[in-house]
């Protein structure tokens, strides 16, 4: 299938569900072009809408095809190039990578509100509330999990890079950002992505951004 593909994103210092779609596509190795529309609230709903049936980021165009919300994106990504190998290729490693993007997909609210991704802060100690510690203790036992039962050959939580990853890439930006105690196999997996290098370029770009508002936080993240 030959590739055709524009992705559309928000600001790469804040929006973590356009950040889960872009390491995606990014990871397939295929060329792409970008749009990114700043999260400025005084332009960017007109903005989104010209691309987004939902009116939320991130949208993936390929052809004529529009998929929207950045799990949908993965799922298609790992279905039209399916060399990338973006999902585990054992069946049981492959349930468990799903099940664990599903739960970052619906889940982990109190880590969301508290600590919102802006890859540029250093905030130690910032937003642990009682609800967001709960939910940081999940995501360490979810990456030790993942890394002691599946980890071999490689080192993201499934060997190589998948979808899981994806999923959680804007976390490990987060507890960059609010210095969140790791050790052991969460801090080594945590490592292991930041020098991931899609990771390092989304970082690299959200540094210069250009931010000439506060940070709105606006509900236009799928």
């Amino acid at each position: 299938m030959a590739a055709n593909l524009t992705i559309v994103i928000g600001n790469k210092n804040y929006s973590s569900w356009s950040l889960r779609a872009w390491l995606a596509l990014e990871h397939t190795g295929q060329p792409y072009s970008e749009v990114l529309i700043p999260f400025d609230p005084a332009t960017m709903h007109a903005a989104i809408a010209q691309h987004s049936p939902s009116g939320r980021v991130p949208v993936l165009r390929h052809g004529g095809l529009v998929v929207w919300d950045s799990l949908a994106i993965a799922e298609y990504l790992a279905e039209a190039f399916p060399g990338a190998g973006l999902w585990p290729d054992d069946v049981a490693a492959r349930a468990v990578a799903r099940a664990v993007s599903t739960e970052m997909h619906a889940g982990f609210a109190e880590l969301r509100e508290s600590m919102p991704m802006d890859v540029k802060a250093r905030l130690p100690g910032y937003g642990r509330t009682r609800g967001a510690l709960r939910d940081i203790a999940r995501v360490r036992a979810i990456w030790a999990d993942c890394r002691s039962r599946f980890g071999t050959g490689g080192p993201y939580l499934f060997g190589r890079f998948s979808i899981a990853d994806a999923m959680f890439g804007p976390v490990v930006f987060r507890f960059r950002s609010y210095d969140v105690e790791l050790e052991g196999a969460a801090r080594t997996y945590a490592d292991a992505m930041l020098a991931d290098p899609a990771m390092q370029t989304w970082s690299d770009a959200a540094a210069v951004e250009d931010l000439p508002y506060d940070a709105p936080w606006p509900d236009v993240r799928a």
